[in-house]
């Protein structure tokens, strides 16, 4: 694919990512998305299929993004403790935003799409995390800035917990000391009441 046809995909996902944050996934048609990039149909049609071949490669980029995010603000010196705070106060900050957020559109689409286990992106993502929590446990656990029994199974409550708060931030709304309370609570559990 040629520079000019990677800027187009591009620009595409972009504009896609601002219609699905806008109407979900489950209102977004292709016409939507031609619409909104001022592109011809055929022009869309070039590089994706349907709204849920485009939906799968927006959550990709933004998964990508985040991670690029997260990794650019751990320093060298970081300790198992500080890389943990820091992932939880991205996710306090993504659980606080009101607007520009695809957490409607990534769960209507998965209820609309009962995907395997293998094509789950959501359940990998949550998969990896657990594991990368579970490793920063057990590093903080040996170098004396936790104290856990259960690595694997605290870092698999952290993401519920995350989970079930997105899901409260969409359905009833979520105030930064509710989110507050509940790192403190996860930090409290480890042994490690540093502010979050």
């Amino acid at each position: 694919m040629g520079e000019k046809s990677v800027q187009k995909k591009k620009f595409i996902l972009e504009t896609a990512r601002k219609v699905f944050v806008e109407k979900g996934f489950k209102k977004v048609t292709m016409k939507d998305i031609v619409d909104a990039c001022q592109i011809s149909r055929g022009g869309l049609y070039l590089y994706f299929e349907n709204t849920s071949q485009i939906f799968l490669e927006v959550m990709r980029l933004e998964s990508q993004e985040t991670d690029d995010v997260f990794s650019d603000s751990i320093t060298e010196d970081a300790t198992a403790a500080d890389i943990l705070i820091l992932f939880l106060r991205e996710q306090k900050k993504e659980l606080l935003r009101k607007n520009d957020t695809l957490t409607q559109a990534i769960y209507e689409f998965y209820f609309q799409n009962q995907l395997s286990k293998k094509d789950n992106m959501l359940k990998k993502q949550f998969d990896s995390a657990v594991k990368i929590i579970e490793k920063l446990i057990e590093a903080g656990v040996e170098s004396g800035e936790f104290s856990c029994e259960d690595c694997k199974g605290t870092a698999r409550n952290i993401m519920f917990v995350l989970e079930g708060l997105k899901i409260c931030a969409q359905t009833m709304g979520i105030t930064a000391e509710t989110v507050d309370r509940e790192i403190l609570y996860i930090l409290r559990a480890l042994g490690n009441e540093e502010e979050a």
